[in-house]
């Protein structure tokens, strides 16, 4: 569904370009989760700073399904989840406890992308987390931090604790509760993302077979990310990124209005 469809007007214009491409990106994100099926209903959020706005952030609008998010639709908010801009859409503040946690203490995260996705659930219900059983997850492993369920992150107390088990990690396992990704882009927060729900997947399923498991040597989980920049020559989330846009222009056109 369009921006138009939802009768939400074009902020083309009348935002900065580096803003509106933040917009678009983000709206992209918000879909392509949707399309890989990530989403649950309305009760997740994907941030994203916004460009030379210290302090500033794009969200959701509250209430839309992650499939019908458009860059105009995005609501400009403060650390405090106050809306800076006119939108008739509300944003949800408590949801955005986790996210202003993170973008204070982590001026590398331009993205912080959270799910409730299932497989991802089911891992961080596990004491054990993830095991090192697949080729995708010696680069999730190689930098991921846990962080013990409090309750629905609700509660400004649990900001510190949040923060310090994410540290300099960009995968953040929220135990009984979802994933959590950080980047210095929205693309490289989403293919983090897909890399960790993936892991989660394969370990489910891995589990599920009975058999006895055989896990990765630690050895090659030290060189993950050596192994990472030289399958990717380099370019990290910036070679899948606009084949993603391509997918999704196919399946769900209208991300960029």
């Amino acid at each position: 569904m369009s921006a138009a469809a939802l009768s939400i007007p074009s902020r083309r214009g009348q935002v900065s370009a580096s803003e509106w491409q933040a917009r678009v990106d983000l709206a992209a994100a918000y879909r392509l989760v949707a399309l890989f099926g990530w989403d649950d209903l309305v009760f997740t959020h994907i941030s994203a700073r916004v460009p030379d706005e210290p302090g500033h952030y794009l969200i959701n609008p509250y209430g839309l399904m992650f499939e019908e998010i458009s860059a105009s639709s995005l609501v400009k908010i403060d650390a405090g989840g106050n809306k800076l801009d006119d939108s008739p859409f509300p944003v949800n503040p408590a949801g955005f406890v986790i996210h202003s946690a993170v973008h204070g203490a982590r001026h590398d995260a331009a993205c912080v992308l959270h799910v409730h996705s299932l497989n991802g659930i089911a891992v961080s219900a596990q004491k054990s987390g993830v095991l090192p059983l697949s080729q995708q997850s010696i680069f999730v492993l190689s930098s991921l931090g846990y962080h013990d369920y409090e309750g629905v992150a609700l509660r400004d107390e649990e900001r510190p604790r949040l923060v310090a088990d994410l540290g300099t990690m960009n995968f953040l396992m929220l135990r009984n509760h979802g994933l959590l990704t950080v980047g210095p882009t929205v693309a490289d927060a989403f293919l983090s993302m897909y890399l960790f729900e993936t892991v989660c997947t394969i370990q489910v399923r891995a589990q599920a077979g009975g058999g006895e498991l055989i896990p990765v040597p630690p050895e090659i989980i030290a060189t993950a990310r050596e192994q990472a920049s030289a399958v990717t020559r380099g370019l990290g989330a910036g070679l899948t990124w606009p084949g993603l846009l391509r997918r999704l222009e196919r399946r769900n056109p209208g991300y960029d209005t």
